[in-house]
């Protein structure tokens, strides 16, 4: 097995600086920190080994929306494919093809040069109005008139109106409905009368849905003389005519005032809707003030018609009629009953052929361009709190790494990333054809997209200090951008269409950088459709100049909050204590505080003047900071740290006023039982967490002030190995080195003793991802972190777990060499490694030392008891029993098998002298194959300890 000189005989160089060390530049065991620019190349140079060995997310972040405008083409063509078919195409039969072979949905399609002529239809209800009181004239008893309500300010006049809106049909009219229709006759007749139809209309009259074979067309008379009947003939465009034609009655109705109207339309609105029995109604005239001399009326109409509770919004076309026959009853009312205005028919402009297609500009609004841009904040957010939660950042600050470099690094490849995502946005957008990036001006899109994506970055930073977990990160990010797009369709929108909206309340809502992407979203697919409405290009830079455009309130917003969030952000993750999880944290432990202080003083001075060496070390403390000689040396000063108490728990005090001076060159551990409170000290002097009261000293910097340069100087290996999975441990190695301030050959020449030294340099184990390692491999490579730079303090926190024997002895070889230029602390549940690296010992037991002193001086004090093994016949046992009870009458025997006995002989009652005269007259009695004696181990004096301390506390 190789064993390597000490890792610090490799970095011995001087530094070439003559400034003295002190406060004003840190510096590590002769070697200055690396400075921002070193510190930023190397974590550039680590950043781009990660990123490289994740490729393939990357990838797939900044390839997203390639996979998505790939997705919609898809979706385009098939969509498209299914629209070319026949139930779409304009329909054909017998070899020719146009309008009249078509359908109402194929019409939209076909090539109408002469738009056919419909006659102009009312729209009945599915269900009429029930009136009490009144009764059809119709044979089937489940029909009800049709009811129109009336009203207005001369009654007699509007009643007059409202009978005359249903002209009776004539003989000659009746017989003339018995004949095969075409298009004169029919235009001509049906313009005499009232037509009707329970058939919604279609959005363009290329086809009238209710005059299509096998539909039923409605007469409405005042009293119905037309039989059912069914009629042929063909429409005006060619199309063949079946219909079943039936006369029902309409019923005008009086009603007080308009608004009793509108209720009554209302309830018919509200009991569609709620899939009740509608109480629909054909329609409401006011008539106002008509008169003989003026004709003046208002139509009502329920526009939400309901067809398995749908609604069709073109009702407009079925208007012309309503006017036509109030318009009709009042000519009649002046000029007698042979005056008439007809309306003969309504058409629809030419079109040309039509392909039927999906539209994707239609289909995708503002709100799919929010989601897909804002997808990249958890992207950021979670990357920025894993770190934090594995504790990989604090690593690298406890390695001297400033938030300068950290920022700039970080922010530049969140740019990168986030800047390829939307470059690949806009250009796969364009090239499917998405008028809102096609129409637009690509620089006006740069300048937006630019400073919101910047605007995002900051946000993350600015949120990812609110979470400890990655999950939870994960979730509120996601809840945040399609909350916010949803609120922006739903909410935003709606304000931003409302020209009475204030503008200042919408600019207050577009803080939320959310609302400000779905605004400048919304004004550009709005400039897009308009373009390509009108065949122009969409927004320019003129166009920002109009009042009704928003785009440049929302340019001016973004850029003004990027700008004043980014210091805060990065003053807030430069200040962890200003921020209001970290305040209220600090709050929390205060408030657990009063409980441990109004403890007696006097009870802890009795404690520690019980136990000599703790008291003396509270005493040195005091003597070093009174002299204020904290050079080269590690203070803790009544260091306490106190967890507050949750759900009716008390508090937990997990180290109970620490007080301990350590000198360079010191080796000192910390033993004690799971749960005393070693990991909690240790995380205080590492920063993981604040203490409570107290406070140590770091070569002269405060633990509570001077953390940043506190970090600069020490070295860390803990607990749980702080590392990233898929750097190699060279990598790992060289970037560390690089932040100690190394370059060129002398970092190659650290970095290979320290994988040597360590034994990861054979078999090319240096050169694997750190997801291939063993926990013993890992554990060599975090000493090896912690101890590369010549740190002045290193911490270790159980270093040797999970080594075999060898590698066990190999790594106490690199410590011992390692101590001689620095200070370690280690915490350890090895006795043997406590006494082979340790120069003092403190055992550690409800937060607090029961004793400290070197190996040899604790087990000197505290090893009150001897251990006498002798080996005999088996026959002789007995005998050698009762020759140790008379040496000792507090004797114990501990182990007894075949002959061998182990005996526990207090120190008090027996010295070495007597176990030899024991032996030698048990020699002259009967054979002793084998004996021997010794003194209490490590081990024996930290059970003896521990179980001394807790019986304490637990009677206190």
């Amino acid at each position: 097995m190789y064993r390597c000189p000490a890792l610090l005989s490799s970095y011995s160089a001087p530094s070439t600086s003559t400034r003295p060390s002190g406060m004003g530049r840190a510096r590590t065991g002769g070697r200055a920190v690396a400075r921002f620019c070193r510190q930023l190349h190397a974590l550039l140079l680590k950043n781009l080994a990660f990123q490289r060995r994740n490729w393939k997310t990357n990838a797939a972040i900044a390839a997203f929306p390639v996979l998505l405008c790939a997705l919609l083409v898809a979706i385009q063509a098939m969509v498209d494919r299914e629209l070319d078919r026949p139930p779409f195409r304009c329909g054909c039969e017998g070899g020719q093809c146009g309008i009249q072979h078509s359908t109402p949905v194929q019409a939209m399609s076909c090539e109408v040069p002469a738009p056919p002529r419909w006659p102009a239809l009312v729209q009945l209800p599915v269900v009429p109005a029930f009136v009490h009181g009144q009764s059809a004239p119709c044979s089937n008893t489940s029909c009800r008139p049709v009811s129109v309500l009336l009203t207005g300010r001369n009654p007699g006049l509007s009643q007059s109106l409202g009978r005359g809106l249903f002209p009776a049909m004539s003989a000659s009219d009746t017989l003339l409905m018995s004949e095969p229709m075409n298009s004169s006759s029919s235009l001509h007749q049906l313009s005499k009368v009232a037509p009707g139809s329970k058939t919604l209309p279609a959005h363009e009259l290329f086809v009238e849905p209710g005059l299509v074979p096998n539909q039923t067309l409605y007469v409405i008379q005042s009293k119905c003389l037309l039989p059912p009947r069914n009629v042929s003939g063909t429409s005006d465009g060619g199309m063949p005519l079946q219909l079943d034609v039936e006369c029902v009655q309409g019923l005008p109705l009086w009603c007080a005032s308009s608004s009793v109207i509108n209720r009554r339309l209302y309830n018919g609105y509200k009991g569609a809707n709620k899939r009740r029995r509608p109480n629909e109604f054909l329609a409401g005239y006011d008539f106002l003030d008509t008169s003989t001399g003026r004709f003046h009326v208002y139509v009502s109409y329920n526009s939400t018609f309901s067809r398995d509770n749908g609604h069709h919004s073109m009702t407009v076309l079925r208007v012309a009629r309503l006017v036509n026959m109030a318009s009709t009853a009042y000519l009649k009312v002046l000029r007698g009953v042979n005056a008439e205005m007809r309306l003969e028919f309504l058409k629809e402009m030419p079109k040309a052929a039509i392909k039927m297609k999906l539209d994707l500009t239609t289909l995708l609004d503002a709100l799919f361009f929010t989601w897909t841009v804002q997808l990249l904040l958890p992207v950021i957010v979670t990357y920025l709190v894993y770190e934090k939660q594995q504790n990989l950042r604090l690593m690298m600050r406890m390695h001297g790494l400033k938030d300068g470099p950290y920022w700039l690094i970080s922010y530049s490849y969140f740019l990168s990333l986030s800047g390829a995502y939307i470059t690949f946005f806009a250009v796969f957008g364009s090239f499917i054809g998405l008028d809102i990036f096609r129409l637009n001006s690509y620089a006006i899109q740069f300048l937006f997209f630019f400073i919101y994506i910047n605007l995002q970055i900051v946000s993350a930073f600015l949120l990812a200090p609110f979470f400890s977990s990655v999950k939870t990160a994960s979730v509120v990010s996601y809840i945040y951008v399609f909350g916010s797009g949803l609120l922006g369709e739903a909410l935003l929108k709606l304000f931003i269409e409302d020209t009475t909206f204030p503008r200042p309340w919408l600019v207050i809502m577009e803080l939320v950088p959310g609302f400000s992407l779905y605004r400048g979203i919304y004004e550009l697919a709005e400039y897009a459709a308009t373009g390509s409405y009108m065949g122009k290009p969409g927004m320019q830079w003129e166009d920002l100049n109009d009042p009704i455009n928003g785009m440049k309130d929302v340019l001016i917003l973004t850029s003004i909050e990027w700008v004043l969030l980014l210091p805060v952000a990065f003053f807030l993750d430069h200040r962890p204590e200003w921020h209001p999880i970290f305040l209220s944290g600090i709050l929390s432990t205060k408030h657990s505080s009063p409980s441990y202080k109004a403890n007696p003083r006097s009870k802890r001075v009795f404690d520690d003047m019980a136990k000599t060496d703790v008291f003396l070390e509270h005493k040195v403390v005091k003597r070093l900071l009174k002299e204020m000689d904290t050079r080269n040396m590690i203070i803790c000063h009544n260091l306490k740290k106190v967890y507050r108490g949750s759900n009716g728990n008390p508090d937990k005090l997990a180290v109970r006023g620490l007080s301990l001076a350590l000198h360079k060159g010191q080796c000192f551990g910390m033993l004690g039982p799971n749960g005393a409170g070693k990991s909690s000290f240790i995380n205080m002097m590492i920063g993981l967490v604040a203490p409570t009261y107290g406070t140590a000293y770091i070569h002269g910097m405060d633990l509570r002030k001077d953390m940043n340069e506190i970090y600069e100087n020490i070295g860390v290996c803990p607990q749980h190995d702080l590392l990233w999975e898929t750097l190699t441990g060279r990598e790992h190695l060289l970037f560390y080195g690089r932040m100690k301030n190394f370059t060129g050959a002398a970092l190659m020449k650290a970095v290979e003793e320290s994988l040597k030294s360590v034994n990861l340099f054979h078999c090319g184990f240096g050169d694997k991802s750190v997801s291939k390692y063993s926990g013993g491999m890992k554990r060599r490579l975090s000493v090896a972190i912690a101890l590369i730079g010549n740190p002045k303090v290193v911490y270790m926190d159980e270093p040797s777990t999970g080594l075999d024997t060898i590698c066990r002895n190999d790594l106490w070889n690199v410590i011992k060499q390692a101590k001689k230029e620095c200070t370690i602390i280690l915490t350890t549940h090895s006795m043997e490694e406590a006494e082979e690296l340790c120069d003092r010992v403190g055992i550690f037991v409800s937060g607090n030392f029961q004793c400290l002193g070197t190996p040899k001086e604790l087990k000197t004090r505290y090893g009150d008891t001897r251990v006498l093994t002798i080996t005999t016949a088996a026959e002789h046992e007995e005998a050698v029993a009762r020759l140790i009870a008379g040496l000792s009458p507090s004797a114990v025997k501990i182990y007894g098998m075949s002959g061998t006995q182990k005996f526990e002989l207090p120190k008090r009652e027996v010295r070495l002298d007597g176990v030899f005269g024991a032996v030698e007259a048990a020699r002259g009695m009967f054979p002793v194959h084998g004996w021997g004696v010794a003194d209490a181990t490590l081990e024996d004096v930290f059970i003896s300890v521990a179980k001394d301390a807790r019986a304490f506390h637990v009677l206190s």
